[in-house]
């Protein structure tokens, strides 16, 4: 059975209450980054928009991953668990994440996960944030790297409309690829978006129907994961 952390209207008031609400955040981030760095485990936190495809993904880089590290997937869904289904059906430990307000993950609905995570058989965990493209990039997680996926199928502006996110990704993938030309959207346009806000980020076009890039977001992945550095 897959557990399910929820956090109550109570933990939420009260760290409302605390004089900073990002601070208070950042100190259980932290906490969250020392309990994992503790263990050896490396945790990747996946933003984007609804439907920009982060399950689909987050799916196939299991299938690539699972049979070379020990990996548990938390799944962030305020309302249904189709996406944590599908992960677990490939017998990955898997954590849903129920949130109060439902617009992104925070690092003490997180940190409850990892108690219900036996991080001693853990290499990677891979974290799929609340589909959002604004409150994420404000909540760090703990996660040693971030990811930002963005779809053609989200039209041309995405970068551009939302540079706070990925001003702070460490890699961004460009996602359903094989819909660029009947969306009209040029992959080269999106990915010089991003180098604009931020020169060094690499940036991955891919299609998960066809299976173009994975492997290139794979073998970035496993760098953050071996290397133990802070991305």
């Amino acid at each position: 059975m897959i557990p399910t952390i929820q956090a109550s209207p109570e933990e939420t008031y009260d760290i409302e209450l605390e004089q900073s609400l990002l601070q208070a955040n950042a100190k259980l981030a932290a906490e969250n980054r020392a309990q994992l760095d503790h263990h050896g485990v490396t945790a990747i936190d996946f933003m984007g928009a609804i439907g920009s495809g982060k399950t689909t993904l987050i799916t196939r880089l299991v299938e690539k991953f699972k049979d070379q590290l020990n990996l548990a997937v938390f799944n962030g869904d305020a309302t249904t668990v189709d996406d944590v289904n599908l992960i677990a059906s490939q017998g990955v430990p898997t954590v849903q994440l129920a949130t109060v307000n439902g617009c992104h993950l925070d690092a003490n609905l997180v940190g409850k996960a990892l108690l219900k995570t036996d991080l001693k058989k853990v290499d990677l965990i891979l974290i799929e944030n609340i589909g959002n493209l604004i409150c994420p990039a404000e909540f760090p997680l703990g996660s040693r790297a971030r990811v930002v996926v963005v779809s053609v199928t989200e039209g041309p502006y995405m970068v551009k409309k939302h540079p706070h996110m990925f001003l702070g990704a460490d890699l961004v993938v460009i996602n359903k690829t094989d819909l660029a030309e009947v969306m009209g959207v040029k992959v080269a346009d999106l990915a010089r978006d991003a180098h604009t806000l931020k020169p060094d980020l690499k940036v991955v076009p891919t299609s998960c129907k066809t299976g173009a890039g994975l492997d290139e977001v794979a073998a970035a992945l496993l760098a953050v994961t071996k290397s133990g550095v802070h991305a």
